[in-house]
């Protein structure tokens, strides 16, 4: 009963939040840089330009949520490895 309040309350504080965000407030922080270090320097010039750049959005959106995946993944691993490994050492501490 307590979980599904505590999700509840997560949900509908993330909604409140949310909806008091106007569209326009999620860009990112490339372009926030950007016009930061325009503002600082504007004879600056970029020395580096991306070797390739995805032919949609979509593809983007793909290949970023690729991307997070395999780090949800490697992280899960990782926690789900390290639990029992700890619990077992807890486990032999009891013994004589």
């Amino acid at each position: 009963m307590n979980r599904w309040l505590a999700a509840g309350g997560i949900l509908l504080g993330a909604l409140v939040v949310f909806s008091f965000v106007s569209a326009g407030a999620w860009g990112g922080a490339d372009g926030v840089a950007g016009d930061t270090i325009t503002t600082i320097n504007p004879s600056y010039e970029p020395w580096f330009q991306s070797l390739w750049t995805p032919p949609s959005g979509e593809i983007e959106s793909l290949l970023f949520s690729i991307q997070a995946a395999v780090g949800g993944i490697i992280i899960g691993y990782y926690l789900g490895r390290d639990r029992p490994r700890g619990q077992s050492q807890d486990m032999g501490s009891d013994l004589p």
